[in-house]
């Protein structure tokens, strides 16, 4: 996912890519502080497909998208990543996502449907895991669903709840983690409409409303989040694609401006980024317009710390597209692009 405009002075990139498509691994990049451009700088390709990357401090997480499953940690202090020590094995396979949350670092295992809690130490690399909890169920799409797939883990705003949305059986989990422990307990599940596979979500900066983005149909499901309860609740459902679009559409990635007033998503296929207008308080969405993503089969997107512009990693074009924001409209507008071969994620420093 990303962080949230033109970066500060200083400011550093990280891309991760598939080495297993031509990618180079995890790459760093200096940021332009006035036009946002990224020049990469060096790399390390130690971890095979690095396909999602976190960053806490100065240390860089990877998954390692692989039948094995595994995370790796970066030293990013010095020009090019650094490798804290070998891969951990997370106890499930393919993991596609990654979030640090109350000392412990979460992964989303796509293959084996599970989530993966594993402690970090003080140099911040991570022990072995102490929790994998498997997800259960299936959904209607046979090719896709007749297993659990989680594809995201991430905390929500409060900190109290850990959330995973899983393709396989169309819903969201909220689970309890237990710092001291690390422990993680189911504590609910929200039911998505059948056949839409769930990807990811993205919290409103309000904490009261989360969106899903479906990837199996193009449509984003607005759902009111309680913190307190530990409660997801859909309310709204809307199209990322204009009315009569054709041909495939898979939407990957979902960001949120820091102030809540637009929503931008993803869509691979048709290859373009879906804006989308969200009510005063969260709790609607309309799309007001689509633009080209600037390549081909854009499976993130990122929004740079200020939140005033937005990355772009296209997958089979081999390059991260940054476009500029309109403040006024929401609508990005291409201001260049960095070669990145296979690039599948972008997160700031």
């Amino acid at each position: 996912m990303g962080g949230t405009g033109a970066a500060p002075g200083g400011a550093r990139a990280y891309i991760g890519s598939f080495t297993s498509a031509g990618g180079r691994g995890v790459l760093a990049a200096e940021v332009d502080p006035e036009t946002g451009a990224l020049t990469v700088t060096g790399g390390s390709d130690a971890v095979a497909d690095p396909s999602f990357l976190a960053l806490a401090g100065p240390v860089l997480y990877a998954v390692s998208e692989t039948e094995a499953g595994a995370v790796a940690a970066f030293d990013v202090t010095g020009p090019v990543p650094r490798p804290l020590g070998p891969p951990v094995p997370v106890g499930g396979a393919a993991p596609t996502h990654l979030a640090v949350a109350d000392g412990h670092l979460l992964t989303a295992n796509y293959t084996s449907g599970s989530v993966t809690a594993l402690p970090l130490a003080e140099d911040g690399t991570a022990r072995a895991a102490t929790a994998v909890l498997a997800h259960e169920g299936s959904g209607p799409v046979a090719d896709r669903r007749r297993a659990p797939h989680a594809h995201q883990v991430l905390p929500d705003p409060s900190g109290r709840w850990v959330v995973s949305v899983d393709l396989g059986t169309d819903s969201v989990r909220i689970c309890a983690l237990d710092a001291d422990t690390g422990a993680l307990t189911l504590h609910g599940e929200t039911a998505l409409r059948p056949g839409t596979g769930p990807r990811h979500l993205a919290f409103h900066p309000a904490g009261t409303y989360a969106y899903v983005l479906n990837e199996l149909e193009p449509t984003l499901t607005v759902c009111r989040w309680d913190a307190v309860a530990g409660v997801l609740e859909p309310v709204a459902e809307t199209s990322v694609v204009p009315e009569g679009a054709t041909g495939p559409s898979h939407p990957s990635e979902v960001v949120v401006a820091p102030d809540g007033r637009f929503l931008w998503a993803a869509v691979r296929g048709d290859d373009t980024v879906a804006v989308l207008a969200l009510d005063a308080d969260g709790a609607g969405a309309r799309l007001v317009a689509t633009v080209p993503c600037g390549g081909r089969w854009p499976r993130d997107l990122t929004l740079d710390p200020a939140g005033r512009r937005l990355y772009a990693a296209n997958e089979r074009s081999g390059d991260v597209t940054w476009f500029t924001l309109d403040p006024v409209t929401g609508i990005p507008s291409r201001a260049g692009a960095v070669e990145a071969p296979a690039a599948s994620c972008v997160v700031f420093g």
